[in-house]
């Protein structure tokens, strides 16, 4: 794995609202956009971004029904990402 990868997973990983999320994710396994907006006390557009950082360093994967976007964390993490989800 490169450096700049795993730079980007720790920075996706060092904010108080996408730790919120991670941990939704791992009580709830797979939660839609709005539910977790509404669990973690954000807009739903702040919600949505916090998300795409997510996705974009590989932590969760999204799946689309309707129009309902749900998440939940990605089978293909990384090894050391995992390790420090396990920690929250």
């Amino acid at each position: 794995m490169k450096e700049k990868e795993i730079e980007k997973i720790l920075k996706a990983l060092a904010n108080k609202r996408r730790v919120a999320i991670i941990n939704l994710l791992k009580k709830r396994k797979v939660v839609s956009v709005g539910e977790i907006a509404r669990e973690i006390k954000i807009s739903f557009n702040a919600t949505s971004k916090h998300l795409k950082v997510l996705f974009s360093a590989d932590i969760v994967e999204k799946d689309q029904v309707g129009l309902t976007m749900f998440y939940k964390i990605s089978k293909e993490i990384p090894k050391f990402a995992h390790h420090i989800i396990s920690i929250f």
